[in-house]
């Protein structure tokens, strides 16, 4: 077995055999792919909208560093996280279109509540209603992306999707910072959710439901099938390639969200910037540097893992490297004009993860485990990064408070920088057996 055809997802049997344009136009995918994107922008927006605003969150409510960490990582996270595998195990086994447009009109109609919130167990409560609907995005999202394009194509085309996330934050901070700042917390929530029910419409009614395996050239399997997320489970975490990926996107996830929603905080704090220039600044940074990262990483594991799958991993932990010293520059710096342009870098690195890891995830299971596959993946990423990162980097504040007082949130994200070396060990290890792991699966797939 070549490392070509490795690096093709594992599917052994040449996509040409069934290729995707058999189902699909090129104009079609390329459609499809702009309209999902576009969903995972307004999950994205929907979700990192809070970071802007919770300074101005902070005073209305009178809220601790604790407070806002609990509501903008583990409340959100939790829920995200357990409900995003059933979600997914439903997606296994239905129509994943139908269930992509019915969650993305859950999250954003909770976003607009959280405009409408009095008191800070209501926020909290309408956070929740945010993360159960976003459960029900990405997971099948993946798994129809898996489905609309070939193997050697795939981590190109989900790191495009993953763009979603930076284009998210640039409208996110864009949006927050100036709406806030001149029409208050409560305006910049309606601004950011409404939107999110016309795309919801945009997927149910000019998407279609991909047959399973066409794109790897494997015949599809019965809905009965699908196994129960037991066994999605025990044959993932058999995968050793697996469990590196899945600890190293957490911990890039851990220092990524812990940035990300205390930035706009440390850079008010610390350099006494405006909601307007904070939010204009890493608009800019993260929407245009950052979303030009995830994009660059997921076509360069396309291409150098023609010749070697293993690159998909190793790109990623080449970007996780490069962010810990860089991030730890960052929050060192003396200066706003120095601590911005230094962040180009991790902004850079910050989502590269996304689209390689979920693409050897897809290659690392049978057809119908892909959706459940990515929403384990995911599971363990939000609920380490996403659910404990802002709320370690809340807690670590308000510890380090009686020493730095208004400068503790920097130390405190200074400490937490050093988990991105640590996830590019964990790539740098999950290459080892890549390879042996996607032949499995691949052999799994033609019982």
């Amino acid at each position: 077995m070549t490392d070509h055809a490795t690096s093709a997802g594992g599917a052994g049997i040449s996509a040409a055999i069934n290729p995707p344009s058999a189902a699909f136009s090129p104009a079609y995918r390329r459609w499809a792919l702009v309209v999902l994107t576009l969903g995972y922008t307004m999950n994205y927006l929907d979700r990192q909208i809070l970071s802007i605003l919770l300074q101005p969150i902070k005073t209305d409510l009178h809220l601790t560093d604790t407070h806002l960490g609990f509501l903008s990582g583990i409340t959100f996270a939790l829920f995200y996280a357990l409900l995003g595998v059933t979600i997914a195990m439903w997606a296994d086994r239905s129509n994943r279109r139908n269930i992509i447009a019915l969650a993305m009109m859950l999250f954003s109609g909770m976003t607009v509540l959280c405009g409408l919130v009095t008191n800070y167990i209501q926020l909290v409560f309408a956070r929740i209603g945010v993360g159960v609907g976003e459960a029900g995005s990405s997971p099948p999202s993946h798994s129809m992306i898996a489905d609309m394009f070939p193997p050697e194509e795939r981590a190109g085309a989900i790191g495009i999707y993953s763009v979603g996330i930076n284009l998210g934050i640039l409208v996110g901070f864009l949006v927050g910072g100036w709406v806030s700042q001149y029409y208050g917390w409560r305006a910049a929530f309606f601004c950011v959710g409404a939107p999110g029910l016309i795309v919801s419409l945009l997927v149910r009614f000019t998407m279609k439901e991909p047959t399973r395996g066409t794109a790897d050239g494997i015949a599809t399997q019965a809905k009965t099938d699908a196994p129960p997320i037991r066994e999605v489970f025990s044959f993932l975490w058999a995968q050793r390639s697996f469990r590196h990926i899945a600890f190293g996107c957490a911990l890039a996830a851990f220092g990524g969200y812990a940035s990300i929603t205390w930035l706009p905080s440390f850079l008010f704090r610390s350099f006494h910037m405006t909601a307007v220039e904070i939010g204009t600044s890493l608009a800019l940074i993260i929407g245009f540097v950052g979303g030009f990262g995830t994009y660059i990483a997921g076509w360069l594991a396309d291409r150098l893992s023609r010749r070697d799958v293993r690159w998909n991993l190793w790109v990623i932990a080449i970007f996780a490297a490069a962010a810990f010293p860089t991030s730890f520059a960052l929050y060192l710096s003396s200066n706003k004009v120095l601590a911005l342009t230094i962040f180009v870098i991790p902004a850079l690195a910050g989502a590269t993860y996304v689209g390689p890891a979920v693409a050897m995830t897809q290659a690392l299971v049978t057809l119908r485990m892909r959706a459940v596959a990515s929403a384990i993946l995911f599971f363990i990423l939000n609920l380490i990064g996403m659910g404990l990162g802002p709320q370690f980097a809340g807690i670590l504040s308000d510890l380090y408070a009686p020493r730095f007082g208004e400068e503790s949130l920097r130390y405190a994200l200074l400490t937490i920088s050093v988990v991105w070396l640590w996830a590019a060990v964990h790539f740098i290890l999950g290459a080892r057996t890549l390879k042996a792991d996607i032949e499995r699966a691949r052999l799994a797939n033609l019982k």
